[in-house]
């Protein structure tokens, strides 16, 4: 069977190349039909990234963040037609300590592996979730959802137990799901948004509170919290985050920066701080997603991160989806017609 793979092959380049897949009954193929546009997409698209991971890793078809439709499945454990999630992480071992996306076996779609920008996605059984109840271009938001799950669900078995206060830095797609998702999780506490633009803050109305960052003084602590800036700007966030944060409290670092930052370990030591790291997510967390994302509020304020949803009928719709992307608040969903 051929299928058409759209690939970067250096930045802001796309070319479709074609494959001859190999089927076998452990395999469900899937056409994609909603892909959402991740930063960490960006930064490949835009080469953003260091030349030598470039160079290792092109040419690489993007997207991690979809769904689509099952066209084939030999076992017809899947019927042809249902809307499915596609795991982007591609364990090949197990071990009753460490979570599948933290094993360094495991790989991980648009980046140790082809993404979904392809015709049909030919994938393991176990990792598709079929999808009921929620419209498909918010479903594609799911995997961003299970990202700030794997951190809640690791910082609820590693913090302690006040969490009256929950801080949340940064007002992007990252901390935005955060907060929903933390106010699901924890109803009683008192969840606040730290941002940099009152625009942008004045989408997260589910929450208790919303600051800007130039706002905070002395007074204000938090129990814990959650840096979802990423990039250089995250050190002035944990800067931040050190200072207000309650002894022994937990500090969720979500974003991701290409350089390292420096961290105010002195403070660390005094507070008896926690820094817990937090990267991608497995199955279970999209089982928990998929529960979640039943509610049909939550849908609601996801659908209000959707910036732009763009149509792709061929490789200039995908540079102009990228282009814009630059330009949207939050999420650009690219609804796939490749």
């Amino acid at each position: 069977m051929i299928n058409e793979i759209i690939k970067l092959v250096s930045p802001k380049n796309l070319e479709t190349f074609f494959k001859e897949e190999q089927y076998h009954e452990d395999l469900v193929v899937v056409r994609p039909t909603y892909l959402s546009i991740c930063a960490a997409d960006q930064r490949y698209y835009q080469g953003k990234r260091k030349r030598e991971i470039l160079e290792k890793k092109l040419p690489l078809a993007l997207i991690h963040e979809g769904v689509g439709r099952v066209i084939y499945d030999a076992r017809k454990e899947f019927s042809v037609g249902e809307k499915v999630v596609m795991v982007p992480n591609i364990p090949f071992q197990e071990d009753e300590i460490i979570k599948e996306n933290y094993l360094r076996t495991s790989k991980f779609r648009s980046s140790s592996a082809d993404g979904f920008m392809q015709s049909a996605v030919y994938i393991k059984r176990d990792r598709l979730i079929p999808i009921h109840n929620i419209e498909e271009s918010v479903a594609s938001l799911l995997e961003l959802c299970t990202v700030s799950i794997n951190a809640i669900e690791n910082f609820i078995k590693k913090s302690h137990k006040r969490r009256n206060v929950l801080g949340v830095w940064g007002s992007g797609n990252m901390g935005y799901v955060t907060s929903l998702i933390l106010k699901s999780y924890f109803p009683d506490s008192k969840v606040i948004i730290l941002g940099t633009r009152k625009e942008k803050l004045a989408y997260f109305s589910f929450v208790d509170e919303a600051r800007l960052i130039t706002e905070i003084d002395s007074s204000f602590k938090v129990d814990h919290a959650f840096e979802c800036v990423g990039g250089q700007k995250s050190e002035d966030a944990i800067s931040q985050i050190i200072d207000v944060i309650e002894p022994e409290g937990c500090i969720n670092l979500l974003g991701v920066s290409e350089e390292p930052v420096d961290i105010n370990t002195r403070m660390v030591l005094e507070k008896g701080l926690s820094l817990l790291g937090n990267s991608r997510s497995g199955y279970e967390d999209f089982e928990k997603a998929v529960v979640l994302m039943q509610d049909k509020q939550l849908q609601e304020y996801l659908q209000n991160i959707i910036s732009e949803t763009i149509e792709i009928n061929e490789l200039n719709d995908i540079n102009e989806a990228f282009e814009k992307d630059l330009n949207n608040d939050f999420k650009t969903v690219m609804k796939w017609n490749m």
